[in-house]
């Protein structure tokens, strides 16, 4: 009799555990209810009146997050800078930058976000440094068995096209912030030349080429001494941060360390082995990819990845439009969240099921509502609440992981007139303060207005928490909703299931469900100032308003149910059976 009863009680405990497998797969388990919110620290809030934000200014404000429905921050880099970068060129990885405040600062700020359920991860540059961080400054120098000497890619010699490349950098109006090239003609002991990354002023770190040309003595191989080294390095920054309570890093640029990777392998063995060393040593950590690839990113060993502004195309042709900040990139005429109604879902439908269907039981794919690279959602004609309520749907009902970058809660606009600020050029717009209240500085800074970090545009203190926390109808209050629901819903949360039921070639409206398998809702988006309606396949059950921004309807019938829209709406329908 027990023989017989072996194969049913291990059915039952494969079907027990499969579960918690894949969620060991995808990552620890709070994963699958985060919502993150990406903070620009020098923009948030500041706590000593100099005009730049800071961590004890950010400590301040985690009540608010906890009120937003947020249980996750992404800091952008805090590490010492020499700020032509806006944090991007690190000095010191294991220092917090004084602007900022100090290591303790940031480990009080852990500590008072996990007291309130809120985990916190930081902003790794994993493939270069600033020339002014004594790694450079040592590996710069003529002995070559110094410790850092291989941290970084050296040469006496470069192809005619590099040189020409740097001729031309250093004829253009600002050398320094000149993208062109590879390579940084150098007076330093140890040779000529150095690659770099972008800016001149950050040198590539060294993780090895490969494919190693065997003429150039340059390209170490990734097994090498010193890529094998930095990879040590950037484990030790990072288990120096864990080991202080910081519960994940997303990584900077993540594809691109390796070179003369055409096909990615090397790479992707580099952070599966990183993977498997955070997996074992800090389980409950998170690794958070900029590769802009999901279906690559993942099964290398990343946690999450987003779709953004470079690599998978979709998510540009949903709100990057002609004439603002990166939509001279893209072919489309309109984006589809343009109120004109003529653009198209094909792009993104197309690669992001492609990336879901890949990924789905092993991580998990982020839509940002925006982030410190490109512009807002309230940017050009998208400008309207109602607009912005569609738009921000769409962001807080798709599956995945939700990042809400600051100020979009209350739809802060992209301030195309802001002054270049650290290198940010054109992002600045994006970078600028958090407005809290009303005011000249917006409850940001007790400073002067002269002196705060970027301009504000408040429209006279309607774009602030303060206004909108007592207007029912406010963008704020209408996010406060959406993350509620969110949490509260296994069909909506960020491992319930997807699928578009509106048909591609007619794009408004926009309609997908979202279920666990029990719940099913179906979300409705109609971003233009037309009026619209689709006819979908039977949901066989009654539909109920979870949550609505303008006005529409849904019809039921045997065979098809029909959704008719005005012009900016959006709805969650839940479908009782």
């Amino acid at each position: 009799m027990l023989k017989n009863l072996k194969t049913p009680i291990l059915l039952l405990f494969l079907m027990m555990t499969m579960p918690s497998m894949a969620q060991e797969n995808k990552g620890p388990q709070w994963l699958n209810n985060a919502i993150f919110y990406q903070i620009y620290p020098s923009s948030f809030m500041d706590s000593d009146g100099n005009g730049i934000g800071d961590l004890p200014g950010i400590t301040s404000k985690l009540d608010y997050l906890q009120s937003l429905g947020v249980n996750a921050i992404w800091l952008n880099p805090v590490f010492e800078s020499g700020w032509f970068d806006g944090g991007y060129d690190v000095i010191d990885y294991y220092k917090v930058d004084p602007r900022f405040g100090t290591n303790t600062d940031l480990v009080n700020l852990v500590k008072e976000a996990h007291k309130r359920g809120i985990k916190v991860c930081l902003d790794l540059v994993a493939g270069h440094t600033s020339v002014k961080c004594p790694w450079f400054q040592q590996s710069a120098q003529k002995d070559a068995n110094g410790r850092y000497s291989d941290y970084y890619i050296w040469t006496d010699s470069i192809s005619p096209q590099e040189q020409q490349l740097i001729a031309e950098r250093h004829q253009s109006a600002d050398p320094a912030s000149d993208g062109r090239g590879h390579y940084v003609e150098s007076n330093a002991p140890r040779a000529k030349y150095y690659l770099k990354n972008y800016y001149e002023c950050q040198p590539a770190l060294n993780y090895g080429y490969a494919h190693p040309d065997p003429k150039h003595a340059w390209e170490q191989s990734v097994d090498a001494p010193g890529p094998q080294a930095v990879r040590r390095e950037m484990r030790n920054v990072m288990a120096f941060w864990f080991n202080k309570g910081i519960d994940g890093f997303r990584v900077d640029m993540a594809a691109s360390l390796v070179k003369n990777d055409k096909d990615g392998t090397e790479i992707k063995k580099l952070w599966k082995e990183m993977r498997e060393w955070k997996d074992k040593n800090y389980p409950e950590c998170v690794f958070i990819s900029e590769w802009g690839h999901p279906e690559l990113a993942i099964p290398a060993g990343f946690n999450i990845d987003f779709m953004l502004h470079f690599n998978v195309p979709g998510y540009p042709s949903l709100f990057f439009d002609k004439g603002t900040l990166y939509g001279e990139r893209h072919k489309f005429s309109h984006c589809y969240f343009n109120k004109s109604g003529e653009g198209q879902i094909s792009e993104f439908i197309d690669n992001f099921t492609q990336n879901y269907d890949r990924i789905r039981t092993m991580g998990y794919i982020a839509l940002p509502t925006a982030n410190h690279d490109f512009a807002r959602p309230n940017v050009g004609t998208r400008n309207t609440l109602e607009q912005l309520k569609v738009a921000m749907t769409f962001f807080l009902t798709m599956p995945g992981i939700p990042f809400i970058y600051y100020g979009d809660e209350i739809g802060m606009k992209y301030i195309e007139s802001a002054p270049n600020k650290e290198g940010s050029k054109k992002r600045a717009g994006t970078r600028t303060p958090m407005q809290w209240t009303s005011g000249p500085t917006a409850g940001f800074s007790s400073c002067a207005p002269s002196q705060l970090y970027l301009p504000i545009d408040t429209e006279n203190g309607r774009i602030t928490v303060a206004s909108e926390a007592k207007d029912h109808n406010s963008m704020l209050n209408y996010v406060r909703s959406l993350l509620r629901l969110r949490h509260t819903s296994e069909a909506l949360n960020n491992d319930g299931g997807w699928e578009l039921v509106s048909k591609v070639s007619q794009p408004y409206p926009m309609i997908y469900k979202r279920t666990d398998g029990k719940d099913v809702y179906i979300i409705a988006l109609n971003p233009s100032e037309n009026k619209v309606k689709a006819t979908i396949a039977s949901q066989g059950g009654k539909a109920v308003v979870a949550s609505m921004s303008g006005k529409a309807k849904y019809k039921l019938s045997a065979q098809s149910d029909f959704v008719e829209m005005d012009k900016f709406s959006a709805a969650v329908f839940h479908i009782i059976r």
